[in-house]
């Protein structure tokens, strides 16, 4: 990415946060669907049943409340987005 060097993609996403768990950290992202042993790429099928019961799950839970709710929930979700860590907050959480 940032290095021309495919060897390097992973770096790349740890430096810019790019990674599932940078970014569950800095609410970005809700949720975490693991990949089926062996990867999504290989198992198709138990991917996209992994997706399912975590898009039922969620949107079970989005359901519940009412649009005044689900819009103020939103709307501090993405006012939270501009948050960032410092190196040393980054290092000392995990």
């Amino acid at each position: 990415i940032l290095w021309g060097d495919k060897e390097k993609v992973k770096q790349a996403a740890q430096a810019l946060s790019l990674t599932s768990k940078e970014l569950i950290k800095l609410n970005v992202i809700d949720e975490i669907i693991n990949e089926p042993l062996g990867g999504a790429h290989r198992h198709h099928k138990r991917a996209a049943i992994l997706l399912k019961k975590a898009l039922r799950k969620n949107l079970n839970e989005l359901t519940k409340l009412n649009a005044e709710s689900l819009i103020e929930q939103r709307q501090e979700k993405f006012r939270n987005m501009g948050m960032f860590l410092t190196e040393k907050e980054k290092n000392s959480s995990g």
